[in-house]
C-alpha cells in the first residue's frame, strides 16, 4: 500500500524511467493492474505503463475498454494528465479491428460529457471524436440518423451502463455535438459544425490541442484583429440603460 502521492509519482516515470531498464518487465503486471482498477487520476496515469506491457509484452486484459469506458466521466476534461490520458485513448481506439458498439459508446459518452466541458477541451475533444468517426465508418449512423428522437428524454442511450455493449449507444444520436453548434465560444461552434459536412478521409491531428489551455485560448481571441463592432446608438438612460427604467428616476450617470 503506497500513499496517494507517492503512488502518482511512481506511474508518471514508470513507462520510461522504469519498464525500459527492468530485465522482467511482466513482474509489474499486478502492480499495474490493481492501479488501473483504482480508479481517478492513478487509474489515468496505469495506462501509459499497461500500454507498453500490451503493445510490447503481450499482456492480455480482457475488461480493458470496459475499464478504459468507466473512466470517462465529467472530471476527464479538467484533470492535470487530460492530455495524457487523451493521447493513449487515441492510441487504443485505432484499430480498425474494434467492434462499432464499442466505439459508439466512446463516441456517444465523450459527447455527452462535453455539454459540460470547457472550451479548451472542446476544441481538442471535437476532432478526437471526428477521427473515430474516420476509422470507424460504421459510427456514422449517429450523425446521420434520419429519424431520430424528438424529444431527448427518448434518448436510447444509457449513460449509466458500464458495460459498453449495453448501452445501445448504436441506437442513439448525436444531438449533444449538434447543440454545441449553439455553443458561446465562435471556435468550438465552428468546430462542431463540421458534423453537417462530409468528412475527409484525412484525419485531424490533434496533438497540437492535447495541452491547449484556457490561458492560450485567451491570448488567441485578444490577438485577433477584429472588425469594427457597432456600438449603441441609443445613449445610456439609467442604471442598467432601459427607457423606463424605475432606477433612473434614482440614479444618474455622470
Amino acid at each position: 500500500q503506497l500513499p496517494t502521492g507517492l503512488y502518482k509519482k511512481v506511474l508518471v516515470i514508470l513507462h520510461d524511467s522504469i519498464l525500459p531498464y527492468m530485465n522482467e518487465p511482466t513482474l509489474m503486471i499486478d502492480f499495474l493492474t490493481v492501479a488501473y482498477g483504482i480508479g481517478g487520476a492513478i487509474s489515468l496515469l496505469a495506462l501509459n505503463g499497461l500500454f507498453i506491457l500490451i503493445h510490447q509484452h503481450n499482456l492480455e486484459y480482457p475488461d480493458f475498454y470496459k475499464k478504459l469506458y468507466s473512466l470517462l466521466d465529467p472530471s476527464i476534461y479538467h484533470v492535470k494528465y487530460r492530455a495524457r490520458f487523451f493521447h493513449l485513448a487515441d492510441l487504443f481506439l485505432s484499430s480498425s479491428h474494434l467492434p462499432a458498439y464499442l466505439v459508439a459508446a466512446f463516441i456517444k459518452r465523450l459527447s455527452r460529457l462535453a455539454l459540460t466541458a470547457p472550451p479548451e477541451a472542446l476544441l481538442m475533444v471535437i476532432p478526437f471524436i471526428c477521427n473515430l468517426f474516420r476509422r470507424h465508418p460504421a459510427c456514422k449512423v449517429l450523425v446521420h440518423r434520419p429519424n431520430g428522437p424528438e424529444d431527448l428524454s427518448e434518448d436510447p442511450y444509457i449513460m449509466e451502463e458500464k458495460e459498453p455493449s449495453e448501452s445501445r449507444a448504436l441506437e442513439s444520436s448525436l444531438w449533444e455535438l449538434q447543440s454545441l453548434q449553439n455553443h458561446y465560444h465562435p471556435d468550438v461552434a465552428q468546430a462542431a459544425a463540421v458534423l453537417n459536412q462530409s468528412l475527409s478521409e484525412i484525419e485531424d491531428n490533434i496533438s497540437g490541442l492535447l495541452e491547449l489551455s484556457a490561458c492560450e485560448l485567451f491570448d488567441r481571441e485578444i490577438k485577433k484583429k477584429n472588425a469594427d463592432v457597432p456600438l449603441e446608438f441609443e445613449p445610456v438612460r439609467g442604471l442598467f440603460g432601459k427607457k423606463n427604467d424605475i432606477f433612473a428616476e434614482h440614479f444618474t450617470l455622470d
